[in-house]
């Protein structure tokens, strides 16, 4: 398989590998033990505390770690004690935390977003006074835009509330620095940056508002109880001293291959359109719509010849539903229905890039000639 999917997941590093094996076998205490092996597993953990908060410039008494980036959005959003205001294209932790929320009686703002997936800052400063949070995600999981979060920090510290993002879909493919970004809480993922599934982290200022989803022992600072998962959070802590040495090369790789495929897929397929915002984007990170297409149909017959690629979100694809996302952007319902996104990483070659586009064009043709909407978008022979 050609792998185009990399924002919905990634294989595990070898290097990776070598720090999560030792802590399933040998080194296999409990961080709470009194005994050496105990003590081992737990500067396990320091350590990986250590790498996190230094890819993202954080303290490491600042870093949280939990399940991944469902449970950090959820810790966040949980925590707030008043008025929430997010955006109408945030990923689903985030939406149905904030429906709960509702449902509670807490009062929810969600702001719009526009063509390219941007949030209206004049809407933001409008509803920040007054909000026990802001929610705001970093990098667009479906269509890649990348929100400028330095100027929502201002506005929301003007307004007196805490800032949230969501940035599993921007940590380690792309520099984030918390300080630069203003963020009091911010919410990160292992498998996104070729660590193990099943780890994550919520960076959390000192001094901000946080609750903990869970009660027991008292782990991870009181906010996080129970026995840590020590191999998979080694795995993060190596992943992210990698991603921290690699970083600027995989990110001029990954735009690199992006624009190798964006600029032919727009030029050889008729009627083909780039979502979200053309330059504020995660490097790499494409997401097209092709009308006449039904998305579904088309990353099954992606799958038939090899390319693996998604509609969207992994989180919301078994839904079967339209995408929040372009539909908060405005687009039409043939252009939400006949979405893709394509992702690749820094590993895929030039000629795997190249294959793929060719399987795009194939399948998209394929799948047009037997389309109801031919007529509609003049599609005879496209």
């Amino acid at each position: 398989m050609i792998y185009m999917d990399s924002a919905a997941s990634t294989p595990v590093d070898p290097r990776v590998l070598d720090e999560v094996v030792p802590h399933m076998s040998g080194s296999f205490g409990n961080p709470s033990s009194a005994h050496r092996m105990g003590r081992a597993a737990s500067r396990a953990i320091g350590e990986a505390r250590r790498e996190v908060a230094a890819l993202i410039n954080a303290s490491p008494s600042e870093i949280v770690f939990t399940s991944g980036g469902t449970e950090s959005d959820n810790m966040a959003l949980r925590s707030a004690r008043g008025r929430v205001v997010t955006s109408q294209a945030e990923h689903e932790a985030v939406l149905a935390a904030c429906r709960r929320l509702e449902s509670e009686g807490a009062e929810v703002e969600y702001l719009p977003v526009d063509g390219a997936g941007l949030v209206d800052l004049e809407a933001l400063a409008r509803a920040a006074p007054g909000a026990s949070l802001v929610s705001i995600m970093l990098a667009n999981n479906e269509v890649g835009t990348v929100q400028p979060m330095a100027e929502i920090s201002r506005i929301c510290r003007a307004a007196g509330a805490q800032l949230h993002t969501d940035a599993v879909q921007a940590v380690g493919r792309m520099p984030v620095d918390v300080e630069d970004l203003g963020v009091d809480m911010l919410s990160l993922s292992g498998h996104k940056m070729n660590a193990p599934k099943g780890c994550g982290a919520l960076y959390v200022r000192g001094g901000a508002r946080v609750l903990p989803l869970l009660e027991g022992g008292g782990q991870e600072g009181g906010l996080r109880s129970g026995t840590e998962n020590v191999p998979a959070i080694a795995g993060l802590g190596a992943a992210c001293r990698l991603r921290r040495a690699e970083l600027e090369g995989r990110a001029a790789r990954c735009a690199e291959l992006g624009q190798r495929m964006r600029s032919r897929i727009l030029a050889e397929i008729p009627h083909s359109r780039l979502n979200g915002d053309p330059a504020r984007r995660v490097p790499g990170s494409m997401h097209f719509s092709f009308p006449g297409v039904e998305g579904e149909d088309l990353v099954v017959k992606l799958d038939e010849y090899g390319v693996a690629a998604s509609t969207g979100s992994a989180c919301s694809v078994n839904r079967q539903s339209e995408s929040h996302v372009l539909v908060a952007m405005g687009l039409d319902r043939e252009m939400v229905a006949g979405s893709l996104r394509l992702t690749p990483g820094a590993e895929t070659t030039d000629a795997e890039a190249d294959e793929a586009v060719e399987a795009v064009k194939r399948a998209v043709a394929e799948l047009r000639r037997v389309s109801p909407l031919r007529e509609k978008y003049g599609l005879s022979g496209a």
